[in-house]
């Protein structure tokens, strides 16, 4: 059975018509005569999308009991049972209610496709999987119902159902989306301008990525490789010199002044490993993403090849590359990177960029390939193998002959170039062609050559000996560079294996540093613009204004090696350890900034739920004091002295309770500013808890008891008074008025534990830290009765004092709240109950 075809109308906000585009395309194919049916569809009691049912098949719904409520989805088995053609099935991102077949509506619709049932459905911008955050971050609004978005790209068709954030607000104002009573709330809201103009922004992208992925694939299907300039797409081709910093910001300014146009940064890796320098490479992909563009890096034998192949694959329609760097002398021997794109381009348009570097060489270090010693070796060689080839051939006459002469002497060029490289090689070619002339070629003993075809053979002898040589100097050259390259490599590896699994890691860096290169000290050091440098990390007896090696690592830092005299075969390593200081660096900026942002937003939310409920709990005391007093002074009514009896009490309790809250927050804010001192000396528990509890509202509700061993600790008297008075005043808040709340002092080792216990509703373990957050309230408790700042304070005050402060569940339910302060010795047995002793 071939399986069914998803079309999705996709909106950028409810309301765009979504449901009424569903609706009419159902009935453009029922008119066709094909078989349509409406598996749900939530009108929202909208009269306009109710209307559009009218002459449509609908399914009824299914009915399922959750909570004691009864709510209604999608019949799915009667739509299967039904088998239409097309089935129109609303809201695809919807949850289904707990006990359906299927967790998420997509689920079901995907059911109903594997029937070979062809589906229509509908999906707000701000319930796709990836785009969940940043529909968060735009409207404040989390979206609770989410699809991934395999799913609406696996759709055979997606349209989008677009309008103006103006039309859409003036529908909402119109009442055709929401209530009446709930359009001003909207549109303060969730239907503001901004949130609006960047959802559809959001739809508009997303909906063209997939569309430009669909070209892609119809693109590869077809095998078509020329470019088809949809999207102006701008590629800048790296080398890793100098110039790289000039193309990208050019490359950025031309795709700024195109329609949608994107900067892609290419470098051009060669597949022998021998790469620009790690630090290089890294602050080039670095500027590409601070230009707004996308970073790649290919591998290829011929960089022209690499690049356009690279363009051609992601469609671009500009290629910019730097002028040559060849001299102008070696223009005429060889093809630059840039003309080499140009010939190759096709449609593609190509910028030849100016830059310093252009025409004045690579700059390239070109000294021997091999040490000192091995030329010396290879020079001497070739100033005694030659004689002694000769003398050895000359001994023995039968054996000394010109076509088996030149082949041996050409076998000890290619000895000498293996020994010394290129230099001695060529004296040994020209040592062995002067006495092939001298001794071999007739006529013997002159340098005069008889045989035209023996000049020949001498010239050819020399310029093989000199190719030979210079095959061997490169393949040299290149193996040493490979092998570097490999040991930097494996020490790179090395050096990120352990830096991932260490927390301290610029002083494992900077030790790794000092064992690698052989150094008595390193260190990280910050470059102010003015002033001494200052050292951020150091190992080894480091002194900035001593000399040193110098690396960058990152902005306005350096990564210095001493004493100076680095190799310069070791520089592309010392780069690449920058490199890795320079991410550490940044790492730990951004950790830093992350860290920053968090305080941020607590401070935000704290100064929210502050002003929230200072407007509710601060008020309801107040309010009863005014009262209170105006009736007291009213000259209408005459009331008894028990009746003003009881406003002065009314009176009395509100202020004690506004005097407690405006305590709570004298204490916060001090305990936030650090300007609370705490003076430990030894306290009787004997005395504190006691009187504590006696000036609680309701003292009969408590009882006390210290083991013997357990009655003094080292605290601060009153501090401990308001820790106990909090923690118990919270625990009658939930405690049963039929069981009291206990206070137990117990000692463990040399601390002592006070635990306030009560047995109510208890708090899940979950909770048990959060609860100690500023403005945080635990259940049904009555708004009026705290600003929800007991148990913070009751845990700043704690800790001021030494302590600790948690929770635990009670054994059979309910909540422990335990104190652990240190011990003072003394022994007395104690116990009491109702606040007495």
């Amino acid at each position: 059975m071939a399986r069914g075809r998803l079309r999705i109308y996709l909106g950028a906000a409810p309301g765009v018509g979504k449901t009424v585009a569903m609706l009419d395309e159902g009935h453009r194919r029922a008119e066709r005569g094909t078989d349509v049916v409406v598996g749900l569809c939530e009108c929202h009691r909208r009269p306009h999308t109710e209307a559009l049912l009218d002459g449509l098949e609908v399914i009824p719904r299914r009915q399922l009991e959750y909570r004691g409520t009864t709510l209604e989805e999608m019949d799915l088995d009667a739509v299967l049972a039904r088998r239409p053609q097309v089935a129109l099935v609303d809201e695809l991102a919807h949850t289904n209610v707990p006990g359906s077949r299927n967790e998420k509506r997509w689920q079901d619709i995907d059911e109903l496709l594997d029937a070979g049932i062809d589906v229509i459905s509908t999906v707000n911008i701000q319930h796709l999987e990836s785009l969940n955050d940043a529909v968060t971050s735009i409207t404040g609004i989390v979206q609770r119902e989410t699809v991934p978005d395999e799913v609406v790209r696996a759709a055979d068709q997606i349209d989008l159902v677009d309008m103006s954030p103006e039309a859409l607000r003036r529908r909402m104002a119109h009442g055709n989306i929401y209530k009446p009573e709930k359009v001003d709330a909207a549109l303060a809201n969730y239907f503001r301008i901004g949130n609006l103009s960047a959802l559809r922004e959001l739809a508009l992208l997303w909906l063209a990525d997939k569309v430009d992925a669909g070209l892609e694939s119809y693109r590869a299907a077809h095998g078509i490789t020329q470019n088809w300039p949809t999207r102006e797409r701008v590629v800048v081709a790296l080398a890793g010199g100098p110039e790289g910093e000039v193309l990208l910001r050019r490359g950025a300014r031309i795709a700024s002044r195109l329609a949608g146009g994107e900067l892609l940064a290419v470098y051009v890796s060669r597949s022998d490993g021998l790469t620009a320098p790690l630090s290089v490479v890294a602050g080039l992909r670095r500027l590409t993403e601070e230009l707004g563009g996308e970073f790649h890096t290919v591998t290829g034998e011929d960089a022209a090849d690499a690049v356009l192949a690279f363009a051609r694959g992601v469609n671009a329609s500009q290629v910019l590359v730097g002028a040559s760097r060849l001299p102008a002398w070696q223009r005429g021997f060889s093809t630059s990177m840039a003309e080499r794109i140009i010939a190759g381009s096709g449609d593609i348009d190509v910028h030849v960029v100016t830059h310093p570097g252009a025409g004045k060489g690579f700059g390239r270090r070109r000294g021997s390939a091999l040490s000192p010693r091995r030329v010396w070796g290879g020079l001497a060689t070739a100033v005694l193998l030659p004689p002694v080839l000769t003398w050895i051939l000359l001994a023995d006459p039968f054996t000394s002959d010109l076509p088996l002469d030149i082949p041996i002497f050409l076998l000890a060029t290619v000895v000498v170039a293996l020994i010394g490289g290129v230099v001695p090689a060529v004296v040994a070619a020209v040592v062995s062609s002067l006495l092939l002339n001298w001794f071999f070629v007739p006529p013997v003993g002159t340098l005069t050559v008889a045989n035209p075809e023996n000049t020949l053979a001498l010239v050819v002898f020399v310029l093989v000996g000199v190719l030979v040589a210079l095959i061997v100097h490169r393949n040299a050259r290149r193996t040493e560079q490979a092998l570097a390259a490999q040991q930097e490599s494996a020490a790179l590896a090395e050096l990120s294996h352990s830096l991932l699994g260490s927390t301290d890691q610029l002083p494992l860096l900077l030790h790794s540093a000092v064992d690698m290169f052989g150094v008595r000290a390193a260190g990280i050091i910050h470059r102010p613009a003015i002033g001494t440098p200052e050292v951020v990390a150091s190992v080894g007896d480091l002194d900035v204004l001593a000399p040193s090696d110098h690396e960058d690592a990152g902005e306005a830092h350096e990564l210095i090696l001493q004493p100076p005299g680095l190799a310069a075969g070791r520089r592309r390593l010392f780069a690449a350890f920058g490199a890795h200081a320079g991410a550490v660096l940044q790492r730990q900026e951004l950790l830093r900034s992350s860290l920053a942002a968090a305080e941020l937003a607590r401070d935000n939310a704290a100064r929210t739920a502050l002003l929230s409920a200072v407007s509710h709990d601060l008020r309801t005391p107040l309010a009863g004091i005014k009262a209170a007093i105006g009736s007291l002074r009213s000259a209408e009514v005459t009331w008894s002295a028990e009746d003003e009896e009881e406003l002065k009490e009314a009176i009395e309790e509100s202020a004690d309770r506004l005097e407690a809250l405006v305590g709570d927050l004298l204490d916060m804010s001090r305990l936030q500013a650090g300007a609370l001192v705490a003076h430990c000396r030894p306290t009787d528990l004997g005395e504190v808890i006691p009187g504590t509890l006696a000036t609680l509202a309701d003292p009969g509700r408590t009882s006390w008891e210290i083991e013997p061993d357990a009655r003094y600790v080292f605290a601060d008297a009153g501090l401990l008074d308001r820790v106990v008075a909090n923690l118990t005043e919270n625990a009658l808040r939930y405690q049963l008025e039929s069981e009291p709340v206990l206070v137990r002092a117990s000692r463990v080792a040399d601390r002592v534990e006070i635990r306030v216990i009560d047995t109510g509703v208890g708090v899940p373990e979950g909770d048990h830290e959060r609860i100690f957050l500023p403005f945080q309230r635990q259940g049904d408790v009555p708004a009026g009765n705290g600003l929800g700042l007991g148990l913070a304070v009751a845990r700043g005050l704690a800790e001021a004092m030494g302590g600790r402060l948690a929770a635990e569940s009670t054994p059979g339910g309910g909540l422990t709240m335990v104190v652990t302060l240190p011990t003072h010795e003394g022994q007395e047995l104690s116990t009491g109950e109702g606040g007495a002793r």
